[in-house]
Order: C-alpha cells, then structure tokens, then sequence
C-alpha cells in the first residue's frame, strides 16, 4: 500500500462506525461506468456534505491492495449483482488535493507548480513500489507499463477536492491552466486514457472550470446542486434517513427538518446536510454547525457584490421569495461574475441556496442557512446600499409596532416604485410580495408564516417573536381594491390570532389595502 497509490481501506473504516448512513449503493452507480465510455464521473457538493466520505468508500470498494469484505458484505451494496465483480479488483489512485495545495503555501511554492508535484509524487511513490521500474520514464509511461503487466487492467482514479486549486490560485489563470492540462492528458488523451483508466470520480465544490460555455474537461459526466440526476439521493440525507436517525436519537423530526432540510430534488425529495444531521443527532441540539466552515466566512464577500438589484434581491430571499435564476452563464470559478445570477449561481453550489429546476429559481433553504445571512446583517463592514436598506426596513417594522399606519403606507409605496416593483402588480399575490420585501428587517426578530390556519380561516402573514420578548406579535391581512379597516374587521371575526394565545394581550393587528383606482396603498393597525 501507499499514500496515493492503493492507500488501503483504512479511511473507510474509521468512519464506519454505528452511525454510519448506508450510501453504498453510489457505488453501484460507479460499477455501471467501469471501462464504458461514460467511465468519467464529476460530482460536485458543497462543503460538508460527504464528499470526503464517498472519496473513501470508493477507495476502500476498488483498492486491490486490500480485503475489505468485512466493511462492505453488510451494507446495501452487497445486494448488487455487481459487488463482487469489481471489489478490490483495480489499482487506485487516490488524491487529496487539498494536500498538494497545503504543502505548497507551507513551502511557499507557486501554486502553478501543484501539478508538478501531484506528477512527481505519483512518479516516485510508483518507482519505489514497482523498482524495476525505469526512473527517467515519465509518469505516463510507467502507468502504461503498469497496466501492461498487470493483464492489461486499468486503473480507477479518485480525485477529493478536484478543484482546491481552482479555487485558490481564484487569480492565476496560468495555475489553473496547467492543472487543467494535467486532467486533460489524464481523461482526454486518446492514446492513455482508454488504456489506463478504468474509471474515474472527482468530487469537489465546483463544477469544472467552463472553457468559454463548455467544460474545460468536456468528457467528464457532471452531477451537480443544479443537476444531481441519478446522483441525487446520495447529495446528502434523505428524509426517511433522518426521520430514522431522530426516532433512534429520540429527537424532535420536525425541528431537524425546519434546521437542516430545504435542498429538494425531483427524484427523491427532500435531501438534508449530513454534516449538521449528524452533529445535531450527536448533541442532540439543533444549531447552525456549518458556520464554522470558510465558506460560511465568505459569504459577505459575495453578496456584497455591487451588481445592479443584488442587494433588493437577497433581501427578498431572506423575506423567503423564490428568485428566478439563469445558471447557464456561470464560468465554475470564483473569480469571473459578470451578473447578479452568477452570484446566485455561485451560491446554490456553495449550498446557501436551493434550485428547482422546474421554476429555475432559488430561495434560501433551511434555518440554518438563514442564521449565515442573518450574521452577514449583523456585521459592521456591510456596503453602505445595505446600511441604508436595513435602516428602511428597520423603521418600517418600528412605525407598524408603534401603531403608525400612514408611516407604514407611505414607506410600502416608496419600497415599491423605488426598490421593488413587480412587473404585473395587479393582485393580493403582488402585494404580498411587497410586504414580504418590506418587512425583511424582521428576519432574526421574528419567524414569519405565511398563510397560517387559525380560527375560523387562514391568516395571511403572521410574525411571531422569535422569543418570548417584549415584541408583540402580527397578524396581517392582505386586501386588494377593498379597505384596510375592512381587512382588520376580518382578522376580528374569524378570530386569527386564536393560534397566539401565548402572546395574548400583546398582539398588534394590521391590515393593508392597495387600491388600483387611487394608486394607493392604506394601512390600518390595531392593538389587541
């Protein structure tokens, strides 16, 4: 065994343990690809959702180095039809990238020269293995040799963090170059390729690299946040997953599901972030552990960016709008952003937000998520188009506590000829999302729902605090070419507030009417 060539199973089974998730079966998905035409798989994940873990268990399922019955004979992948055919069957190459960029800002060493590295590491980890071999023959042709005298058997590749070094060398596009170039003499030589590799997974953050509109490393099948196809049940927990996991930890399901869940696919459903499941379940405390990470510290950065509507576009994500997206344009690094939809696109990879493909759109995902761009208000070096934002809807949200219904009007008419003016305002929908808009500030103070059963009907906004603190709290009602008294009256008669008895005698009425004939919205607010 070796480091990056036939490293053994041990990294596997030192995370399979009791509280392993069973994701074997993505390793069927991989056995369907061996020596096909379709052999070269990139999957992409944010931060913390088991890219490492998958990178192990295939190491430890195709490494031929080692005996790794015991780790797999009881998990799913053993009822394949495939699982002993492909079992410690291939050499494996094996490589952290992370590790290569590491050593080199230790060394301080140019990041162009990671790819050297990676060659020279595999070259003389495979000469001291195989001495016979010649030393003065390059990487490529002690590969080649090797295959030929193991029977003409390839090798499988398994590359953890593929794109570390796009990200770091963001600025050196000669770094990138030559690190791409590598994995294109690698997977797009006709004359290696089909020789050596039997089959080969990446995983990273990022997709890889655009080459104008198309991938720089074009043979490659790609799964990502935006398009996870077969892949999409092993993004992270599914739903019966975590429901089990909570009924063994005896943990309340519906608040793991508000915390940790919001990445939705087609196929499979609701899939959760396994890291933070897992922390949660261990702890049995539900909070925000993916802050920790660097991309959690990155996220003003992005956000701050000074596109035209990016700030009233978060602003309507963090009231909970979906937001339409073009994800076409987006180059797969961090560095070219040429509109605000590459920064939205950006972010669905990073996991801030969630994409369905249907509508196109993005929304925030989960209570967890919304914590991160809850601290990015918080801080001090917010751009000062966000200051002034904030300060607006902060007054807002103080004129409607302090019963000032003409404040509250006048302040929804400049928020929507101003800053947020939906192209067809023509109904109580459009309304509604101007009154979400508005009242962002409340984000962190309260938890808004929308269209609430209580009483006798169905609330259409109702912001509860987010602690039993001295904030009171609001039911709103909604109307379009009717009255703004008309809409309190109803709240009254089919007793809306019944669902807020904890908050009885601190409970603040307000009802909104948006008059086509007039142009003119009316606010009416009542303390109970």
């Amino acid at each position: 065994m070796g480091i990056y060539l036939n490293p053994g199973n041990s990294g596997f089974a030192e995370i399979d343990d009791a509280d392993y998730v069973d994701k074997t079966m993505l390793i069927e998905l991989i056995n369907r690809t061996v020596r096909k035409r379709n052999k070269l798989t990139c999957i992409s994940r944010p931060r913390r959702f088991g890219k490492s873990y998958a990178a192990k268990m295939l190491c430890a399922y195709y490494d031929c180095s080692c005996d790794s019955h015991e780790l797999f004979d009881n998990k799913n992948i053993a009822r394949s039809e495939s699982y002993l055919t492909y079992l410690n069957h291939y050499n494996v190459i094996y490589l952290e990238v992370t590790s290569f960029v590491s050593a080199a800002n230790r060394q301080s060493v140019s990041l162009r020269e990671v790819p050297n590295m990676i060659v020279n590491t595999l070259h003389d980890e495979l000469v001291s293995m195989r001495p016979e071999f010649p030393k003065e023959k390059s990487l490529t042709d002690l590969l080649i040799r090797c295959v030929e005298q193991n029977g003409g058997e390839p090798f499988v590749f398994i590359i953890d963090e593929w794109d570390a070094l796009i990200r770091e060398a963001k600025d050196d596009e000669t770094a990138q170059k030559i690190y791409l170039d590598l994995l294109r003499e690698w997977f797009k030589n006709g004359n290696f390729t089909p020789k050596v590799v039997a089959a080969a997974y990446m995983t990273g953050i990022l997709p890889i690299k655009k080459d104008g509109r198309q991938s720089a490393v074009s043979e490659f099948d790609e799964f990502t946040m935006l398009d996870p196809f077969d892949f999409a049940e092993y993004v992270g927990f599914t739903e019966k997953e975590v429901m089990d996991r909570c009924t063994e930890k005896d943990m309340d399901y519906e608040e793991v599901k508000a915390w940790y869940d919001g990445y939705e696919f087609p196929a499979v459903g609701s899939v959760y972030n396994p890291y933070s499941v897992m922390n949660a379940l261990r702890t049995g405390k539900c909070r925000s552990y993916w802050r920790k990470t660097s991309a959690a510290e990155s996220l003003k950065n992005y956000i701050n960016m000074d596109f035209e509507g990016m700030q009233a576009t978060v602003a309507r994500l963090i009231a909970g709008e979906r937001i339409p997206v073009n994800a076409d344009s987006f180059q797969n690094d961090f560095e070219t952003f040429e509109s605000a939809d590459d920064v939205l696109t950006l972010l669905i990879h990073l996991g801030y937000l969630t994409y369905d493909e249907e509508e196109q759109a993005v929304q925030i995902p989960n209570e967890e998520v919304r914590i991160e761009f809850r601290q990015f208000l918080s801080q001090k070096r917010v751009n000062t188009g966000w200051i002034k934002l904030i300060r607006r809807s902060q007054k807002l949200l103080d004129d409607t506590i302090a019963g000032n219904g003409e404040a509250v009007a006048a302040a929804l008419e400049e928020i929507r000829e101003e800053q947020y003016a939906p192209q067809f305002y023509n109904n109580e929908q459009a309304l509604r999302a101007v009154v979400k808009y508005a009242y962002f500030a409340a984000f962190g103070q309260y938890v808004k729902v929308e269209e609430m059963p209580s009483g006798k009907g169905i609330a259409d906004v109702v912001f509860i605090p987010a602690s039993l603190s001295r904030l009171p709290a609001m039911v709103i009602e909604l109307k379009w070419n009717k009255t703004s008294g008309g809409a309190i009256a109803q709240i009254k008669n089919r007793k809306y507030t019944a669902a807020l008895e904890p908050f009885a005698g601190n409970i603040l009425l307000a009802g909104i009417n948006y008059d086509e004939k007039t142009g003119k919205h009316t606010c009416a607010i009542e303390r109970m």
